[in-house]
């Protein structure tokens, strides 16, 4: 039973239609639209439904799992995220900015992958934010269907209108607006906004806390490496975080020590392969992981058998 987002029902529809066409018995896949918190609820709830997995906000994450879980039914969530791409001082400069850009903003930041977080050594700070702003300001918003479009409109005018009030918070706090956060008109219907860029923040600071799901990403200036771990690590997230260096030594070490589930090093933090186990830490996951063997064994049961042969006649 597949019970889709509220703003997808098209997509979802599209691919039931091409499910439905590819000979599961009846019943096997079954498509349901409605509200979340009386569909999604029945679903989770229901003690014949033997698996939930679901994707969403941490705080229906927790409704999903308080429905299911009397039953003992298995649940598998993939929840908020709040992912750094560190940039340190010997990265290249060049490749840092693309991975900056591809894991900020594609998908108009509207990914749980997303790196809202860009976290920049001092040495290469203002050479860096130099670089994304300009490639930031001349990129190309408009009709996602539009071959030369690079970027696409928000889901929604209630997220367009979310995102705009996060600038204006972000205003409110200290934080340097670098370039975009605005709200664009273009010739075909969408809710559009460029893409922004902001400096002079810290951590501490509400939109480097909160997950914003947005085409807005804040520089986070630190002195060394050990900083900008312990930067990555302190959120209540733990699902991607990147690196951009050239030291092995450094990149084995993010690997090893980055308290999420996924960890790159040199490119976007937006993007994976659907072969391998995908999930995060703390409150990004909980449960088995999505995707690959680990999400065969999740809609399975493992059963264990002997059997004694006997001598053969």
């Amino acid at each position: 039973i597949w019970k889709p987002a509220n703003l997808t029902p098209a997509s979802a529809w599209a691919l039931a239609e091409i499910i439905s066409r590819a000979g599961l018995p009846e019943g096997a896949f079954q498509l349901v639209m409605g509200p979340g918190g009386a569909v999604g609820q029945r679903v989770a709830a229901d003690p014949r439904i033997d698996a939930v997995t679901f994707t969403g906000s941490l705080a229906v994450g927790r409704q999903v799992a308080a429905a299911a879980v009397p039953n003992f039914t298995k649940v598998q969530l993939e929840l908020g995220s709040k992912n750094a791409l560190v940039v340190m001082d010997d990265a290249d400069l060049d490749l840092a900015v693309e991975a900056a850009l591809v894991g900020g903003y594609s998908g108009t930041g509207q990914k749980c992958t997303a790196s809202s977080r860009l976290v920049v050594h001092e040495k290469v700070h203002d050479a860096f934010v130099e670089r994304l702003a300009a490639r930031l300001g001349s990129m190309k918003v408009g009709h996602a269907l539009d071959p030369e479009t690079e970027m696409g409109p928000v889901a929604s005018a209630a997220q367009l209108e979310e995102n705009l009030a996060w600038m204006e918070r972000a205003r409110a706090e200290g934080a340097r607006v670098v370039t975009g956060g605005e709200r664009l008109n273009r010739p075909t219907r969408g809710h559009y906004m460029s893409p922004a860029l902001l400096a002079e923040t810290t951590n501490d600071m509400s939109f480097n806390r909160e997950e914003m799901f947005a085409p807005i990403a804040a520089v986070i200036p630190v002195g060394s490496y050990e900083e900008a771990l312990a930067v990555t690590n302190d959120t209540e997230y733990g699902l991607v975080a990147g690196i951009c260096t050239r030291s092995l030594a450094r990149a084995s070490h993010f690997r090893r020590h980055a308290e999420t589930g996924c960890v790159m090093v040199n490119l976007p933090t937006a993007g994976t392969d659907y072969h391998v186990p995908f999930g995060g830490r703390k409150n990004s996951s909980y449960g088995p992981r999505e995707q690959g063997r680990a999400a065969v064994e999740f809609y399975t049961h493992v059963k264990t058998a002997y059997t004694r042969p006997g001598a053969p006649e």
